[in-house]
């Protein structure tokens, strides 16, 4: 199996962070993407080779894929991605991993375990900062307490969202919020649940959000009960409410587009100096059926920054060899101290 990679969707915000890091660390992916003029400008800029395709072109695709060993996903929303790129990874025996959060998703690649341990291949989807961090902090806290029935996290990410992570956000709205109980996925409305996060000795309120470990956290864990919560900014909790009430609203055809439209023309992305400057905080906390409670927080860089990072490493790892076959969530491909290894992240225990 050949050691490079094939980045999909390299030209979207995201894609252009990883290709950038991935050259400057020596490494030639092959760019790709639907976008011809899009993809031709990104390769021209690193010097790099790329290839035209969009993924309903499936002579085109499974040429692509018998190029390399691994395909980095990052062509979202992958509710409508990653079936079609896994099914042609599970043809070509070639390793995937993608950066979504969503959890439609998670949940579906998790149904393709039996058939990528018979291609010989790794499965791993979340491997940015949704949900890489969260992900080994949930593992950390499941090792400090194996009995645990209860796992609660909280995010405090104080930032500027890309383009593809808002037209995600857009699709989601009429979804509403989603958590795990009794080991199994319920749907609930966005911000029903609170929880008091410790990032600091000072507690902030959080409130509930359909993260992706709600999915990925079960995988990692097994703990049957599990709630994602995000501190948002007084404005942005209104906007939530507004959305817990109307999601139907937000669903209508005419206004998803209205609103996809919008991202499309007006969103940017973070800038080099907020990737820079920005923290991004965890808070985590599992309970046993006594009641008894272990806590952990964690600090890292800002998310787009993070998720470049945790993506290439993750890629580069998986061609080298050091994962077996199969479904895997970041924390069970590398462990839980994984994100440990990456400069800014520091972990602590609560008393």
């Amino acid at each position: 199996m050949t050691k490079n990679f094939l980045i999909y969707g390299a030209y979207g915000y995201t894609g252009e962070l990883i290709t950038h890091l991935a050259v400057q660390r020596g490494y030639s992916p092959i760019l790709a993407g639907r976008n011809a003029e899009k993809t031709q400008n990104l390769a021209q800029k690193f010097n790099l080779p790329y290839l035209v395709f969009d993924l309903s072109e499936t002579q085109k695709l499974d040429e692509a894929l018998q190029k390399v060993g691994a395909v980095l996903h990052i062509a979202g929303p992958f509710s409508a991605t990653a079936q079609i790129m896994v099914a042609a990874c599970l043809r070509n025996r070639v390793h995937y991993l993608d950066v979504t959060g969503e959890i439609e998703v998670f949940e579906w690649v998790a149904t393709q375990d039996q058939a990528a341990q018979a291609a010989g291949i790794s499965l791993i989807s979340g491997v940015g900062f949704d949900v890489v961090p969260t992900d080994c902090l949930a593992a950390y806290l499941k090792k400090q307490m194996p009995d645990a029935i209860q796992l609660e996290m909280a995010i405090k990410a104080v930032g500027e969202l890309s383009r593809g992570t808002m037209l995600t956000m857009v699709e989601g709205i009429p979804k509403g919020g989603k958590v795990r109980e009794n080991g199994k996925l319920k749907t609930v409305a966005v911000g029903y649940r609170t929880c008091q996060a410790y990032f600091s000795p000072q507690p902030e309120e959080g409130i509930s959000m359909p993260w992706g470990d709600v999915s990925t956290a079960y995988y990692t864990t097994q703990i049957p009960n599990i709630y994602l919560y995000f501190v948002l900014a007084p404005q942005m909790r209104m906007m939530m409410g507004f959305a817990s009430y109307f999601a139907w609203f937000g669903g209508l055809s005419p206004i998803q587009s209205f609103l996809k439209w919008r991202v499309r023309n007006t969103v940017q992305g973070p800038s080099e100096k907020h990737r820079e400057t920005t923290k991004s905080y965890i808070w985590g906390e599992v309970k046993n059926a006594q009641g008894k409670t272990f806590s952990a927080r964690m600090e890292t860089p800002e998310g787009y920054k993070l998720t470049a990072e945790t993506a290439l490493e993750s890629v580069l790892r998986v061609l080298d060899g050091k994962v077996s076959a199969g479904f895997k969530t970041p924390a069970l491909a590398f462990g839980e101290d994984y994100i440990l290894e990456f400069a800014g992240v520091k972990r602590e225990d609560i008393s």
